[in-house]
């Protein structure tokens, strides 16, 4: 039985009033809040183990090191990772895929060479492409959606050539919430020779990822999206492949010789690792996987889809709104973003911010997907999390039939 109650307790920001109303926050998929255990790790580390981590000695250094590395362990058995050298510590889900670009990219991308991405990437996800094939005289190629807002998988395997050298995708749509079907997508990469790079900052977090399983050959996901601090992310890369990329960063902590003349790069994972890391960041984000793992992902998951088949059955008798995403739940995360007939939602995000619910509005760096595909300026997004209620989905709703009277437009449907 899943106890959202007790979720609810470890999460301190949760009992906050906003404009004299409870919170209720739904913008999980911009950033996450963080449960009492993770706060207490960051504590914990600086009140007790405070010091810089390996070659060091003395015991703070060497209990620092251990906490760090043990939360490489985790990450790494979280995603299911052969080993936990595989596991690159980064800031976030951007560091991550631009250190792919300047890497492993920038060796093996070529004139003439094509680069397969999706049409609801985040910016993260494309510009890095973007700026790639530019630079190499690539070929960017773009796979649409189809009348569900599922990836066109007819046009994705017409798109995979020959001269295809990656597939960039998105696990799941920060916009949309589509889950796309990632061991389906690595498969037909490889038959062609190509790898595939999957962008997993809104999967990780409230799905069951396995690298493995899912063949893919580089995952980047953020830390803060999945209860822990911002500023700490991480790279998956397949051992094959990692052993053969050139550092991304130059200076202290990556090498293992350095003369006046020459340097020589240190062991996985640390080449990849330049400089002092955030090792508070990382120690919580092992707390938060623990926090994940004892709550239950499959559970999590499970929650949040009920929220999602509650909040757009509400949504239906709302005129004047229109929910953009498939119907099929078992093919999409809890985001649902919205726009309403008339009404902008950066002026929407306000009035519902009056009554204490805190949502995103804009174009939620998938600038291309919301013009070109939606056909909006902006849109609204609700994104659900472990500690959200059915009562927090009524209180949205009930926020946005108040907004639709204030701004003078039709309430219910008929």
């Amino acid at each position: 039985m899943y106890d959202i109650q007790t979720v609810r307790a470890d999460f301190p920001v949760l009992n906050r009033k906003v404009n004299n109303k409870p919170l209720v926050y739904l913008d999980n998929a911009a950033t996450s809040q963080k449960p009492k255990q993770v706060i207490d790790s960051v504590s914990n580390y600086y009140c007790f183990h405070n010091s810089n981590v390996h070659r060091g000695v003395h015991t703070l250094s060497v209990e620092a090191t251990d906490l760090y590395e043990e939360a490489r362990q985790k990450v790494g058995s979280f995603i299911n990772s052969k080993k936990p050298e595989q596991v690159i510590w980064v800031r976030n889900t951007t560091e991550a895929i631009n250190l792919v670009a300047k890497t492993w990219g920038e060796a093996n991308i070529n004139n003439g060479d094509e680069i397969v991405v999706s049409e609801m990437e985040h910016h993260s996800n494309l510009v890095p492409w973007q700026q790639l094939a530019e630079k190499k005289g690539a070929k960017l190629k773009l796979v649409g959606l189809d009348s569900d807002y599922k990836l066109d998988l007819e046009q994705l395997h017409s798109e995979i050539s020959n001269r295809t050298r990656l597939v960039a995708i998105t696990h799941m749509s920060n916009v949309l919430g589509t889950i796309t079907p990632i061991k389906e997508i690595a498969t037909a990469a490889h038959n062609v020779g190509a790898k595939i790079l999957v962008d997993a900052a809104q999967s990780v977090p409230h799905l069951n990822v396995d690298v493995q399983d899912l063949e893919c050959d580089f995952l980047a996901f953020s830390g803060h999206k999945m209860l822990a601090p911002t500023g700490i992310g991480c790279l998956y890369v397949t051992e094959e492949i990692l052993s053969l990329m050139d550092p991304f960063m130059h200076g202290g902590e990556m090498v293992l010789e350095v003369s006046f003349e020459k340097a020589s790069w240190a062991d996985l994972p640390m080449r990849f690792e330049a400089g002092t890391p955030n090792i508070a960041g990382a120690i919580a984000m092992g707390s938060a996987v623990d926090y994940l793992k004892s709550t239950g992902v499959e559970a999590i998951h499970a929650h949040e889809t009920s929220l999602m088949k509650h909040a757009l059955g509400l949504f239906d008798d709302l005129e004047e709104v229109t929910c953009f995403g498939t119907k099929d739940l078992e093919s999409r995360g809890g985001v649902i973003s919205f726009a309403v007939n008339g009404v902008h939602p950066h002026d929407l995000g306000q009035v519902l911010d009056s009554q204490g619910v805190a949502i995103r509005t804009g174009h939620h760096c998938a600038m291309p997907l919301v013009r070109s595909r939606l056909n909006v300026p902006a849109t609204a997004r609700a994104s659900f999390y472990l500690y959200n209620t059915l009562y927090e989905v009524e209180a949205l709703i009930s926020a946005v039939d108040s907004a639709l009277s204030y701004f003078g437009r039709s309430s219910r449907n008929n």
